[in-house]
């Protein structure tokens, strides 16, 4: 898989800050510097969030990529919007694009709207034909960690692109028909305000096929639309965003969008764990609709925006004013109803399998928990691996030994001397004798 989450080994100092912090436990440290299981990785970006030595990026398409396509057209999200104090017109941001190279703008809102829209016309049916709750399929990150950690929840997820990629498929369609050049001819790209998004538009989720040509990150475009937005155009770009489009860019929004009778939104990977954990226990039977995202705050709290997730969300209610609840054109035609729906179903991700076969598999799992067992639990991650747990998986994998714990390395010190005190060899706070 084509991840957007890399590791800067030159400024990595092996500090295992972000083991701990990783929802799939997909890193490790080793050798003094940290390793990105990539069978295990969602890109979510927490690991760049915490690296206190920004050791982790993510890597996204440069501007230049915009010179492989006769017509270019930039797919604009609603969080974009958030990233600029005193911004009165949001035609300025889209002049602004069009003024940094690209030919034709199209707003995420609308797509988002149409969405909406087709779920307040159909939801109720297809909520009655599938597993309660379900489960928006907005956040890419949500839906590979649904399939990675809690694959009894895939069938509900709800089966429809996101906005993103429906917005990519109007545009290239609209792109077209202004300027008669083949589809191949036309370069659809998003601005993107995580890695997972970035991820997808090369290894889509529920499509078969690639929709979007690339992804830049936002906060690359945000540093070049300052200047750009100055610059006037004879024609203010006009906007389509809507409160219904629009808000879908801060946790709540969607919701809010479908009007969904009883619905729960959580934002922030360690609560989309515990949500899923309690749809999984069946704790959840009086709710419709979940809306998920793995970033606090929603699409503005991505690791690729620049501002504070918390004043792009107040920003986002103050721009949500002064825009129209709806826009009447924002209909999908009958026709098109089906461009909303996955051509094929994601499927489990097996990475957490221990052999394929189910008796090995049994007898390592047996010897994962003896081995954890006799660890000491306290899961200080100076064995490199974020928890006990992990580290007797590892050594049962064999990419492991059990004296990269530092407490089994003190008692066979303490076996070997036969005197003295190993203690002085620990850290302060893991001495049983101060």
């Amino acid at each position: 898989m084509r991840h957007s989450v890399i590791l800067d080994k030159e400024k990595c100092l092996g500090c295992t800050t972000c083991i701990k912090q990783c929802p799939t436990g997909a890193i490790r440290v080793r050798r003094g510097k940290a390793i990105i299981l990539p069978n295990r990785c969602i890109d979510c970006g927490q690991c760049i969030r915490v690296c206190p030595h920004k050791a982790k990026r993510a890597i996204c398409d440069e501007l230049d990529a915009l010179e492989r396509f006769r017509y270019t057209v930039a797919l604009v999200p609603s969080s974009l919007y958030t990233q600029f104090q005193n911004m009165k017109d949001i035609g300025q941001v889209l002049d602004g694009l069009l003024n940094i190279g690209f030919d034709d703008v199209f707003e995420v809102a609308r797509a988002s709207e149409m969405i909406s829209a087709y779920d307040r016309k159909h939801g109720a049916s297809e909520r009655a034909s599938s597993p309660l709750p379900q489960i928006s399929s907005f956040c890419p990150a949500v839906v590979r960690l649904i399939r990675m950690r809690f694959p009894k929840l895939i069938p509900h997820i709800i089966p429809h692109v996101a906005p993103e990629e429906l917005a990519a498929i109007l545009a290239r369609r609209e792109a077209v028909e202004k300027t008669g050049y083949q589809p191949e001819e036309i370069g659809i790209f998003v601005v993107s305000p995580c890695p997972a998004r970035r991820t997808v538009v090369y290894e889509p989720e529920g499509l078969s096929c690639r929709v979007i040509d690339g992804a830049f990150s936002m906060n690359d475009i945000y540093r070049r639309l300052l200047s750009a937005m100055e610059k006037p155009r004879e024609k203010r770009t006009q906007s389509t965003v809507s409160i219904m489009g629009a808000g879908w860019a801060i946790a709540g929004g969607e919701s809010a969008a479908r009007l969904t009778g009883n619905y729960v939104a959580a934002d922030g990977i360690d609560n989309v764990i515990t949500m899923l954990e309690a749809i999984e226990d069946g704790r959840l039977s009086d709710v419709e609709f979940v809306e998920l995202t793995a970033c606090t705050e929603g699409c503005v709290g991505g690791c690729l925006v620049v501002e504070n997730p918390f004043v792009a969300r107040m920003r986002m209610k103050q721009l949500m004013k002064a825009l129209p609840v709806s826009r009447g054109e924002c209909r999908l035609a009958p026709e098109d109803e089906s461009l909303l729906r996955w051509d094929k179903t994601p499927e489990y991700i097996p990475v957490l399998e221990l052999d394929s076969d189910r008796g090995l598999a049994m007898e390592k799992m047996m010897q994962i928990e003896k081995m954890a067992a006799d660890l000491p639990g306290l899961d200080c991650g100076s064995c490199g691996a974020p928890s006990c747990h992990a580290l007797a998986e590892d050594i049962v994998r064999g990419i492991a030994t059990e004296e990269d714990c530092i407490f089994k390395v003190r008692e066979r010190m303490l076996y070997m001397s036969g005197t003295g005190d190993a203690d002085d060899y620990l850290p302060p706070p893991f001495r049983k004798e101060q």
